[in-house]
């Protein structure tokens, strides 16, 4: 019930970032303009991601304005982990690979020393994998063990070496092939 006065919350996720609020390794400057393009909901934190308007137009300069990232980004000539995307605030991470058809260009989204993302230029037969970190793993149903990687991803495994892995290597056409690191 409603009482009056009483205050009610916002309902579903925030919309708006302010650019004084953005992550500091965004490295956004601060004079030009209020609001910072905020992430949608998608395979990594807030705080642990870019959105792609920004790789797009701050860090590779293909475009010069928001409207012209869109333009491009509506062509589906950008892929981030092979897929096709098209929402301008998706949100890249640390490890996601990032493909423009039209140029033939791979990058690599690392981070640097201080802890900025840079993206680092890869040939085509190294966008094909991407290594995870395994954050979880449990007995998912009948058993089976699964593996739940940093971006998100739930993969079902029915192998034993995945009981103790610590990271694994994703090959995208299908994520057939798996290699693992065990724990120590």
């Amino acid at each position: 019930p409603e009482f009056p006065g009483s205050v009610t919350m916002a309902r579903g996720p925030k919309h708006h970032l302010k650019r004084l609020n953005a992550p500091n390794h965004w490295m956004l400057d601060k004079m030009s303009g209020v609001w910072a393009p905020r992430p949608s909901c998608g395979p990594h934190k807030l705080r642990e991601s870019i959105p792609l308007v920004l790789l797009i137009r701050n860090r590779l300069k293909y475009a010069l304005t928001y409207r012209e990232v869109r333009l491009i980004l509506n062509q589906r000539a950008v892929k981030v982990d092979g897929k096709v995307r098209s929402d301008a605030t998706f949100p890249v991470g640390f490890m996601d690979t990032v493909e423009i058809e039209k140029s033939g260009d791979c990058f690599r989204l690392l981070l640097d020393t201080k802890g900025r993302f840079f993206l680092h230029r890869i040939e085509k037969t190294e966008a094909e994998y991407k290594l995870c970190k395994v954050t979880q793993v449990f007995l998912g149903p009948k058993g089976v063990p699964q593996l739940v990687t940093h971006d998100g991803r739930t993969i079902p495994l029915p192998l034993p070496a995945a009981e103790g892995a610590k990271a694994a290597r994703l090959c995208r056409p299908g994520l057939s092939e798996l290699i693992y690191s065990r724990r120590r």
